[in-house]
């Protein structure tokens, strides 16, 4: 069996979480440099919408990814979504066990694990009725990070979180196949947002990550290392994985991060 394409973007319908700004909104601006249709911009608080995002010629919705009201809001209005990009994404910049907030990681995973299952689950009937209604297939996009598939202690409850995510993503593609859903995890190095804001050296534009992730999407890829720090941090793996994990566990004792050899 050949494996099934994913979405076009010309003339796609996309629904975009974490849409104000950093790698959402650069989804959001290649998703209509690309000649989507419509792009409904998700956003946790339309009172703060950035001007990028406002100039941007998006949709501006409420989705707040933590609340079924707002999940359920988005997917009742977003009648003609195509495409859903699960980027909203929560790092508390805490450890795991020795956390100074016991809590932290419960948020994370309910924002990078909880609420990507909540979204796909809602809006996964409407992508595939409008699949069927048009022939083509719909798409699902998972935006993850090379913590989702190494233990990276400096990160917390974080590399759980997308880890788990990952897993979601095979699940869906199971699941969701028979419905002409595609569904791709990328893998995400270093990127210049406010999230890596404490972390030296070379960062991605987040442009070139939606842009990335949006090939990949077309082509129907199961999983899309989207930089070259996600490739080199697989290969490095692969190559040896006791010394790359003793590796990542050695920053969670370093002050300074950055992203030099």
């Amino acid at each position: 069996m050949s494996q099934l394409k994913g979405a076009r973007i010309e003339g796609s319908v996309v629904v975009v979480t974490g849409a104000n700004r950093g790698i959402g909104l650069g989804f959001v601006r290649e998703a209509l440099a690309g000649g989507a249709a419509k792009v409904y911009a998700g956003v946790r608080d339309t009172s703060s919408v950035t001007d990028e995002l406002r100039d941007s010629g998006a949709e501006i919705i409420a989705l707040e990814v933590t609340s079924a009201e707002d999940i359920a809001a988005a997917a009742a209005h977003c009648t003609d979504a195509t495409v859903l990009i699960n980027n909203a994404g929560l790092h508390e910049n805490d450890r795991l066990i020795k956390a100074n907030d016991p809590d932290a990681a419960r948020r994370e995973m309910e924002v990078n694990y909880f609420a990507p299952l909540a979204t796909t689950r809602a809006f996964a009937p409407v992508i595939a009725a409008n699949a069927k209604k048009s022939g083509a297939s719909g798409s699902i996009v998972n935006v993850l990070s090379v913590a989702a598939i190494a233990p990276t202690a400096f990160m917390g409850g974080y590399s759980p979180s997308k880890a788990a995510t990952l897993y979601l993503g095979g699940i869906t593609r199971a699941e969701l196949g028979p419905d002409n859903i595609t569904c791709t995890s990328l893998i995400v190095g270093s990127v210049d947002t406010r999230m890596a804001a404490h972390v030296d050296g070379k960062k991605e534009d987040p442009r070139d990550i939606a842009k990335a992730g949006l090939r990949a999407m077309q082509r129907g890829e199961w999983t899309c290392d989207t930089d070259r720090m996600a490739f080199e941090s697989r290969a490095r793996m692969a190559l040896d994985p006791v010394r790359y994990e003793t590796g990542l566990g050695k920053l969670l004792f370093m002050s300074d991060l950055s992203t030099k050899a």
